[in-house]
């Protein structure tokens, strides 16, 4: 495991955890555009705890890889599902916020790899 896996690993994984605790507290810049794409008001708790999930696995990942794999595999396909999402909606200028989750997934997911 080496110093920017796991620097990168940490700050993802409470990028990713903050984006969680917003959909919990209902922040309104988070739930307005669920409710702008047409995401059903009785999935955000589904989908704030799939991004739980996966921020504790990631971190987990430091100490049991495995797990880490597994989350960041699970939450590269949950960020592409966001994006199809907002695609879907014809909401083009907000494509860069699920993208700003799915990178430092993607790059912890690249590092681990190559560590």
């Amino acid at each position: 495991m080496s110093t920017p896996h796991t620097v990168v690993t940490v700050l993802a994984a409470a990028w990713v955890g903050f984006s969680a605790v917003s959909i919990f507290r209902h922040a309104a810049w988070v739930v307005q555009p669920l409710s702008d794409y047409g995401v059903p008001r009785a999935w955000w708790p589904w989908l704030g705890t799939a991004k739980a999930a996966g921020a504790v696995g990631l971190a987990v990942g430091l100490f049991v890889p495995i797990i880490g794999v597994l989350a960041g595999i699970c939450l590269v396909l949950y960020f592409a599902g966001a994006v199809i999402t907002v695609v879907r909606a014809r909401s083009y200028s907000h494509i860069p916020y699920p993208l700003l989750y799915l990178a430092p997934v993607a790059a912890s997911m690249a590092l681990g790899f190559t560590a």
